[in-house]
């Protein structure tokens, strides 16, 4: 009987699992098919035994979704929640927010969302800048012909322009913006009018027939080829004044002389000097600008003074005369006295001459020579010869009694009149200007006027005010102010304040070790180096190199409108400069630079305009067989070099002293073609 008792009691709790077993999966499966209704339905899969035979002790429960495929990506998506009516009704009556839109997937290129190639996409926005003159771009080249492919930057080769633009100057020879001028009589058309964008230069500026390299310094100083600069009219109307001669048929020769020192520049100089002492050439006058210089033998006589003259004339009836000066070899530009400031800095110069310049002073209540005196350095001096000045013809005797008044009133004082010259000191601060009496004209310019300000400004009818604290006066004799650091340093805008003399001076060293290097490695000294341009020249520490080199070797320093005016430091080390904007053209005449030089200019000026429109204008400027320096961070130099050979000229690409895994590179050029 017990046996029996145990046998029933074990079959009894045996058949309560069973049913509990059985009740759960009925439950499970009513439930699995509820949920299933009208979304995913689920899965059942068998329990199975570790030996992997099926458990006696389970059943097995077919789910309705046997024999079915399934999308097993989907199960990646994650779909918005199915929406009750329940919830219907809260998004209708506003208690809750629906969520906002998806934004709109944007394709930028031919990969689409899923990660697989596709033709069917959208151009992405561009910058037109960067676009501009196609033609001149660079352009990526596919090469299919093998299975990789290829691309790199590849430019259109120029061509060159006709035989009628050998001499232009895109910003003075664009007739089309001369003839609307709305004026032209106060010398507006010999102003800088450059053109639109996009139109600019767009070829290759060809040299005249048998040109030949030029004469070396010194010898150019006294004759030029001929075929250089094929041009006689000057001969014609100035070789009775010893401006200029035909030598033979192949020269032009230059007696050094001028319209008012017909007997020569050296004598003319040694005249100023004894009628004005303190007028130590070399000494403390080193940077001189000659205002309509004809072919600029007063300047360069100078040199031979240890003194730097920039020599400015416009392009009119003597349009040649600044193309025959920059043949010579020496300093000149293209600049008009009309309606605008010239792009030098105040305080620039220790002497400023005009002989027989054929400017009217006074005009506009002397506008023109408030401009003289903005440029002239404070204690400076103005030197005239013109008739005026010694003759005594009623009309000439008023011009000298009105320039006497306007030098009065602009506090200059007539140190000396002697012959045909007269020769006025500035002030060397504002105490004269402010002593005045009340009314006097011209005024003294707004505080807030910056004097150095140039790019298209204005003349302004005002007295420029000198510095209280007497910088741009006190500046060391030459040379030794070559190597000091100026006071007006203290007064650029640059982010450095405390260490700016350090700057200055580890500027300064910089490039003496890097002139030095390439006299020594590449033989500069064997190169026919005489008018240098530095494209960014920020103190002019690399024409300061030139100078301690020992290079027979001028430089215009060029300072980018894109960075700080350092024009006032170039000029109290006793150099000279221009300030430019290097997306528009340089006014100079085609072929009158030997070397180009440009130090980080490229990375900086990409960003405003298109590479080949400055590499073009480059070219334009460079003399056949001229060679360019380009010094600059790996990422232009592809482009760079690319352009330089659609040019025609020689590219080289060369590590920098830091090795061959420093950022920059040195791109070395050498123009071939004529």
């Amino acid at each position: 009987m017990k046996l029996l008792g145990h046998v029933d009691s074990l079959k009894s709790q045996t058949s309560i699992k069973f049913a509990a077993f059985i009740f759960i999966s009925v439950a499970s499966f009513y439930l699995g098919k509820h949920w299933s209704d009208g979304s995913r339905q689920l899965i059942f899969f068998s329990r199975q035994s570790p030996s992997g035979t099926t458990s006696s002790s389970s059943s097995i429960a077919l789910s309705p979704n046997l024999n079915k495929e399934f999308n097993v990506s989907a199960l990646i998506d994650t779909p918005e929640p199915p929406r009750s009516a329940k919830s219907e009704g809260k998004w209708a009556s506003g208690s809750l927010k629906a969520p906002p839109p998806p934004p709109e997937f944007k394709i930028y290129g031919i990969v689409d969302e899923n990660g697989t190639m596709s033709d069917k996409f959208e151009i992405g926005e561009f910058d037109t800048d960067l676009v501009e003159n196609w033609d001149n771009g660079t352009e990526v080249e596919a090469e299919t012909g093998k299975e990789e492919v290829r691309s790199t930057f590849r430019v259109k080769k120029f061509g060159f322009c006709g035989e009628n633009m050998r001499e232009y100057i895109p910003c003075l020879d664009n007739v089309e913006a001369i003839k609307r001028l709305k004026s032209t009589e106060r010398g507006e058309r010999f102003e800088r009018h450059c053109p639109e964008k996009g139109k600019g230069l767009n070829c290759l500026v060809p040299a005249p027939k048998g040109y030949c390299p030029p004469i070396p310094w010194p010898r150019s100083r006294d004759e030029v080829w001929f075929n250089n600069v094929p041009h006689t009219r000057l001969v014609e109307d100035k070789g009775g004044q010893n401006w200029i001669s035909r030598k033979g048929k192949d020269k032009f020769k230059f007696p050094g002389g001028g319209t008012q020192f017909i007997h020569g520049a050296d004598q003319y100089l040694n005249q100023i000097s004894k009628m004005v002492p303190d007028i130590t050439f070399g000494h403390h006058i080193r940077v001189v600008l000659d205002v309509g210089c004809g072919v600029a033998s007063f300047g360069a006589y100078l040199m031979s003074r240890n003194v730097i003259t920039m020599s400015v004339a416009p392009k009119d009836v003597h349009e040649n005369q600044i193309q025959f000066a920059l043949e010579r070899g020496v300093p000149a530009m293209v600049a008009a006295f009309a309606t605008r400031r010239l792009l030098y800095p105040s305080q620039a110069f220790d002497l400023i001459h005009c002989s027989r310049c054929r400017i009217n002073w006074t005009r506009d209540d002397g506008i023109l020579l408030l401009e003289v005196n903005r440029m002239l350095r404070a204690g400076g001096y103005f030197a005239w010869a013109a008739q005026p000045v010694y003759k005594h013809e009623e009309a000439l005797e008023e011009q000298w009694e009105e320039m006497l008044n306007l030098t009065t009133r602009l506090c200059w004082n007539l140190v000396k009149k002697e012959g045909y010259i007269a020769i006025w000191q500035k002030p060397l601060d504002n105490s004269c200007y402010l002593s005045r009496e009340a009314g006097t004209s011209p005024p003294l310019c707004d505080q807030d006027d910056d004097p150095d300000n140039v790019w298209y400004v204005d003349l302004k009818a005002c007295i420029s005010r000198l510095p209280e604290n007497g910088y741009g006066a006190n500046v060391a004799p030459w040379p030794a102010r070559l190597q000091i650091p100026p006071d007006r340093l203290q007064s650029i805008q640059i982010d450095s304040y405390i260490a700016r003399k350090e700057l200055f001076r580890a500027e300064s060293k910089y490039w003496n070790e890097i002139v030095d290097s390439y006299v020594r490695a590449l033989h500069w000294k064997k190169f026919q180096l005489r008018n240098v341009l530095d494209m960014r020249a920020s103190f002019g520490g690399f024409a300061a190199a030139i100078i301690e080199n020992q290079l027979d070797a001028w430089v215009l320093n060029v300072v980018p409108i894109s960075g700080p005016n350092t024009l006032p430091v170039i000029y109290d080390r006793g150099l000279i400069g221009v300030m430019h904007d290097w997306c528009e053209p340089f006014d100079t005449y085609p072929r009158t630079y030997d070397f180009l030089h440009a130090a980080g200019l490229f990375s900086i000026e990409r960003k405003r305009c298109n590479m080949s429109t400055i590499m073009l204008e480059m070219d334009r400027i460079l003399r056949p067989g001229g060679r360019v320096y380009i010094r600059d961070s790996l990422d232009v130099m592809d482009e760079l070099e690319d352009i330089a050979k659609a040019m025609g000229w020689r590219p080289t690409l060369r590590d920098t002293s830091e090795g061959p895994h420093a950022s920059y590179r040195i791109l070395t050029c050498d123009k071939r073609h004529g």
